[in-house]
């Protein structure tokens, strides 16, 4: 088997015949990613390989910091071609790193490009995406067509008006582009101006009153409805654990007044407030049918210096370490128990508590909606071939991969749609060795139906986004 050829991870010849025959012709439903909408409303053309691929890429990053190239040529004043030559001479010390399978992977798909890159060949790759990228194929929403892609959901702060998706909407591609609610900074108190500011800015758009904790929620909710209006069918919370503690009404009025003036909680009221807002929110998804998803455990902006240099999201994150367990169990069950509990997707990023997470979603399956609670994809750190592997055996030893939902970007890249592809692949080829082996029987008509509903078929259903496939 030679590199990247058409059954590159299918180890069976099962596993190619569920690959091609039935995962690889599903479209794609993307239901988180970080997508800029304001490209999708454009159509943006990219300019060059640089601004689609390496612009705001924090994996490539980190394998440039680690490779000992100078900022200057990652998120410095270099020019777009210096920073992709930095990247060219990169790519050959990354062998067994999955940037080296997604870097060619990705060049293949979007490009044609089957040489691999390396700087003697980096000035005829540049050259030719280049040219390509000035085609309509590959603008950003000649993207979106070009890979299937039925749903996409970004990530959006319910104080963004959503000019954008509003604009989206209205062109009427063949792509559903729907925001999702995430609102993380509705419980950041440790920078009560920067809260002050941003509760302000949630006024403003939601024009309503935000100065006391009662008029705050309120404005919040009426987002909620305005996202809802506009398609959003799913929220989303990126936090180091869940928090967990008990909080009433007028705790939760002082600790927001005390913030309103300029006063910083400590930690044990931060602790209050936060789970006093994950309730909050819940309740109003399960009031809408909407989907929960938690990002669980991810340990962020470690190196002060490289922060205060380049600022957020700039490729010094890493897993964490948090107890997950009880802070969980606690959130879900004072949902379940007043039965707010929404559909719930939990992804973990440390793979010691993928049995954690396994073992966990299956105490609060309500018996009615197939699949309710879900083992989320892997994350991060994880959403390559081993920690896929381990996500999907967790989850099948646990639960039922039967009903899983399936793989998403999590990216901020339009060259990401081969994710899919790379997970359809990993899926495919454990079905098959698992026949090869005798562990599971060779029946065609169960492991059709299990890949075509675990690629596309169970994300559909499970979300309600309308007009994309159901299962069969």
């Amino acid at each position: 088997m030679s590199f990247l050829d058409k059954n590159f991870l299918l180890t069976t010849p099962l596993a190619q015949a569920l690959f091609h025959n039935v995962a690889a012709p599903k479209g794609i439903i993307d239901y988180h990613c970080h997508l800029p909408p304001q490209d999708i409303a454009a159509d943006r053309q990219f300019a060059n390989l640089h601004e689609i691929w390496l612009e705001g890429d924090h994996y490539k990053w980190r394998a440039l910091r680690a490779n000992g190239v100078p900022e200057k040529f990652i998120t410095g004043s270099a020019l777009p071609w210096e920073k992709f030559a930095a990247w060219a001479e990169t790519v050959p010390q990354t062998l067994r790193n999955p940037l080296y399978t997604w870097t060619h992977l990705e060049l293949r798909r979007y490009f044609g490009v089957t040489a691999l890159l390396e700087p003697s060949s980096a000035k005829e790759i540049w050259d030719k995406a280049n040219t390509l990228l000035k085609t309509p194929e590959l603008s950003a929403r000649g993207i979106l067509k070009k890979f299937k892609v039925e749903v996409i959901c970004t990530t959006d702060d319910p104080a963004d008006p959503l000019t954008h998706h509003k604009k989206i909407a209205a062109a009427k591609i063949s792509t559903k582009v729907i925001p999702t609610y995430r609102p993380d900074k509705a419980f950041a108190l440790s920078n009560p101006a920067a809260f002050n500011v941003w509760a302000d800015r949630l006024g403003e758009t939601a024009n309503h009153d935000t100065h006391t904790l009662e008029t705050f929620l309120g404005a919040l909710k009426k987002r909620h409805d305005a996202f809802h209006t506009i398609g959003c069918r799913l929220s989303d919370h990126g936090l180091e654990r869940c928090f967990a503690a008990e909080c009433t009404d007028r705790q939760a009025r002082d600790i927001f007044a005390r913030v309103r003036e300029g006063q910083a909680p400590d930690e044990a009221a931060q602790e209050q407030f936060g789970a006093y807002m994950m309730l909050y929110f819940a309740r109003l998804d399960a009031a809408r049918g909407w989907t929960k998803q938690l990002h669980l455990g991810p340990i962020r902006n470690t190196n002060p210096g490289l922060l205060q240099r380049v600022g957020a999201d700039a490729g010094c994150d890493s897993i964490g370490d948090f107890p997950q367990a009880r802070a969980l169990a606690w959130y879900l069950g004072k949902l379940s128990a007043e039965d707010t509990l929404p559909k719930t997707i939990i992804y973990n990023i440390n793979p010691a508590d993928n049995y954690v997470f396994a073992t966990m979603i299956g105490n609060f399956q309500d018996g009615v909606s197939p699949g309710k609670i879900q083992h989320g994809s892997g994350w991060w750190f994880l959403d390559q071939e081993e920690g896929m592997r381990w996500q999907i055996n967790a989850l099948s030893n646990q639960g039922l991969l039967s009903r899983f939902v399936g793989m998403l970007t999590d990216s901020r890249s339009f060259l990401s749609y081969p994710r899919h592809e790379y997970f359809r692949r990993i899926l495919c080829d454990m079905l098959g060795c698992d026949v090869a082996t005798g562990r599971i029987p060779s029946r065609r008509d169960y492991l059709e139906k299990l890949v075509a509903n675990v690629c596309h078929d169970n994300a559909a259903a499970y979300f309600n986004f309308g007009s994309v496939g159901a299962p069969t």
